[in-house]
């Protein structure tokens, strides 16, 4: 009897457990699509209850910008508002002046379509979606109504409305309908990242992390970081709660990075440490780091929350209260035995000493986000991305020649559906520029436009003549719509699906009064997919972003970014320094699609640029902070054998050759030499001896960081570059 009425139970709770894992993966893919044609169908018919001219425009616009949670299409909105008014207001202004120049009006807005790709390509995120709209909006806008100017202005305004309308209805529906948050994603990240971030600390330090398990490691959090200041920048549209916080999780990022950093600089040098078989450093330095791990757990769990955090600041605090007096006391121990090398055990120390303090603040932010207001609050620095202004700018240029290309056909031709051909080129190009294969991106979208093109045909001349109603509407249009919704949410079939939904509105969306024009169907038809086709030969030809001068120049880039730590203001720079570093190697990832060795020398080149980058940095602050005396004037050897070295490394990173490597080499043996000798001249404070210290431990972990045999650098280390060094193991003045 129990045996009979346990097995219902087993199977009622089995099949629960089965529908709520479907409900979390699959089921929110179908109510993102329910959702979008809802508000689709709520545009459509909202338009026509006003009689717009094209509702069909409306709908357009909600695939545009509906999105899975409410904040990105918040954001997409935003930004779309803005970019179609600017679009509006240029076109006016260019119709006025070239209507009746049909050659000046089509060069005038290719000009203007270049700019905005441009700037398109410049951005990120949603804020490039607003350079497309400034564009397209002048396109879609401009290109008809400059065959009617005297009915411009008011084609103009009805066509913004209609965007507008769209908006607001995928606004509604995704705030109101079941509404997703990009926040709940954020707090998701935030203790995956931070649990994942202690779990490789803890392996790193144990000795269980391999080359490749840190590698994927590190290039993992490089996704995450652009991807969390991604989701924040859309969270802020969505809640008070979200902007309340806005401050607190763009530190949290930047916090990320520099302990990220700094770990990665830490365990980089104890594994040359073991390289060169220094033992008297290690045994001095790893009881310290065997204490680090278990200050990262809460009483030996993980984190799983912001209130659990704090508990990890505060034993983080504490520890790193007590850690300078601990080493200064390891160092007066090790300063009676003459076979340490103390400046390995300084660089160590100091190294470790940084990032406890970085690992408080990050873990500090995160308890933070506990309450709704908190002095951690306050941060004005942020992420800042990294786009090469030369593969921007031939973006535009090969926008602006399609368009003035197909805009002279157009003139030849006389075509009727020129206009169309010549705008949808327009928004193609702009949005395939951010892609990073739009070659592949503008074909997709010609497929999903042909799929769509034979759909419609089906749709307006077989079904639209047998229905009467906007119910039946409604019924008829949502399959075909579906279709095209679920290849969005497809990650391999996103550009079809785009092509798709779009273009099946602009040739099957119904107006008030539909008109079967078979020859002005497949007219507009094939302009769509030419344009699209044409864009996608133009990014083939037309120095194409996958080829191989692009990722030269993003590694060129890359390296630059040591450069700008060497001369760039101190106020800021760690942040725009770590962000830009970390989105360059995110953009050559994307352009390195099935080529890991590509991927891994990227890695390579980004822990050396970090390592360098940050190095300088460090050395710069430490020396802006001496106090005013003579002994640390500009003038003084010791500044001018820095700075000697400061211009050394600047022009290796910005152009690596061995010649340059043993010109770094030879400086960085003078400024170690020149500090080592002012520190034996005279007796300074004990807080002004520690900065000197300090800068003597920056000097020495880059010359480490350049004798590495895993830099990309080593390979410019010859047996005449890879001198020893006589100063590492002379002892320094105490």
């Amino acid at each position: 009897m129990s045996t009979s009425t346990t097995a219902p139970a087993t199977s009622l709770s089995g099949f629960l457990n089965t529908a709520a894992d479907w409900a979390r993966t699959d089921g929110r893919t179908w109510l993102y699509m329910f959702k979008a044609i809802a508000a689709a169908m709520l545009a459509l018919g909202i338009a026509m209850k006003l009689d717009l001219p094209q509702p069909r425009t409306a709908m357009t616009t909600v695939f545009i910008v509906m999105q899975p949670q409410s904040g990105m299409v918040f954001a997409k909105s935003f930004y779309r508002i803005c970019g179609t008014l600017v679009g509006l207001v240029v076109m006016l202004a260019l119709i006025g002046l070239f209507a009746q120049q049909p050659e000046l009006f089509i060069v005038t807005t290719a000009i203007w379509v270049g700019i905005c790709t441009a700037g398109a390509a410049r951005n990120r995120n949603f804020r490039s979606y607003g350079f497309v709209l400034a564009g397209y909006t002048a396109a879609l806008i401009g290109f008809p109504a400059s065959q009617h100017p005297d009915g411009a202005f008011l084609s103009a305004l009805t066509r913004v409305a209609e965007v507008v309308l769209g908006i607001v209805c995928a606004g509604a529906v995704s705030a109101l309908v079941f509404p997703e948050h990009a926040g709940e994603q954020m707090r998701t990240t935030i203790r995956a990242r931070f649990s994942s971030f202690v779990e490789y600390v803890s392996a790193s330090l144990a000795g269980r992390a391999d080359r490749a398990h840190i590698e994927a490691t590190n290039a993992r959090f490089v996704a995450d970081i652009v991807g969390f200041e991604a989701t924040r920048s859309v969270a802020i549209f969505e809640s008070p709660d979200s902007r309340m916080r806005g401050g607190r999780l763009a530190r949290l990022n930047s916090e990320f990075m520099t302990a990220s950093t700094r770990f990665h600089a830490l365990h980089q040098l104890m594994n040359r440490l073991h390289d060169s078989n220094a033992t008297g450093a290690i045994a001095a330095l790893e009881p310290y780091f065997k204490e680090i791990a278990p200050l990262l757990y809460k009483s030996g769990e993980p984190v799983l929350a912001a209130a659990d955090a704090a508990h990890v600041a505060n034993q983080l605090e504490a520890y790193r209260a007590e850690l300078p007096k601990r080493v200064r006391a390891t160092r007066a121990e090790l300063e009676t035995r003459a076979d340490v090398p103390l400046l390995d055990f300084d660089t160590g120390a100091e190294l470790l000493y940084r990032f406890v303090d970085d690992m408080h603040a990050y873990a500090a932010t995160y308890a933070s986000l506990a309450v709704d207001t908190h002095e951690r609050e306050r941060w004005i620095e942020r992420y800042e991305p990294k786009t090469n202004p030369i593969a921007a700018g031939v973006a535009g240029v090969r926008a602006a020649i399609v368009i003035m290309v197909l805009g002279a056909f157009w003139i030849a031709t006389a075509w009727p559906s020129g206009s169309t051909l010549v705008l949808t080129a327009a928004a193609v190009c702009a949005l395939a520029s951010s892609s990073p294969y739009p070659t592949r991106t503008a074909f997709q979208m010609a497929a999903g436009t042909t799929l769509s093109s034979v759909m419609a045909i089906i749709l307006v001349f077989g079904i639209y003549p047998h229905i009467d109603g906007f119910p039946l509407l409604c019924v008829a249009l949502t399959p075909f719509l579906l279709l095209g919704v679920f290849m969005t949410t497809r990650p391999k079939l996103v550009g079809y699906g785009v092509g798709y939904c779009i273009f099946f509105c602009f040739l099957a969306g119904p107006d008030n009064v539909i008109q079967y024009e078979p020859t002005g169907f497949m007219n507009d038809a094939l302009a769509l997919v030419l344009s699209m086709l044409v864009s996608s030969l133009a990014f083939a030809v037309l120095l194409p972003p996958s080829t191989p001068w692009l990722r030269k120049r993003l590694f060129a880039d890359l390296r630059e970014q040591v450069v700008f730590a060497c001369r760039a203001p101190l106020a800021r720079l760690r942040t725009r320094f770590e962000s830009g570093a970390r989105d360059l190697m995110f953009q050559i990832n994307a352009l390195a699609e099935g080529e890991p060795e590509l991927r891994r020398d990227t890695l390579r080149w980004l822990f050396a640029v970090l390592e360098a980058g940050n190095s300088m940095i460090d050395l710069r602050r430490e020396i802006d902070g001496l106090p005013a005396d003579v002994r640390y004037a500009e003038t003084t050897p010791w500044r001018i054998a820095i700075r000697t070295m400061r211009r050394q490394v600047a022009a290796l990173y910005r152009q690596p050759d061995g010649a340059r490597l043993n010109a770094v080499f030879a400086a960085n043996v003078d400024a170690i030499a020149a500090v080592q000798q002012l520190l034996s001249s005279f007796e300074p404070p004990r807080e002004e001896r520690h900065q000197l210290q300090r800068i003597l431990s920056h000097l020495h972990f880059i010359r480490t960081a350049l004798l590495d045999p895993q830099s990309p650098l080593a390979e410019l280390v010859s047996g005449g570059h890879a001198v020893s060094n006589p100063s590492e193991g002379v002892r320094h003045a105490p």
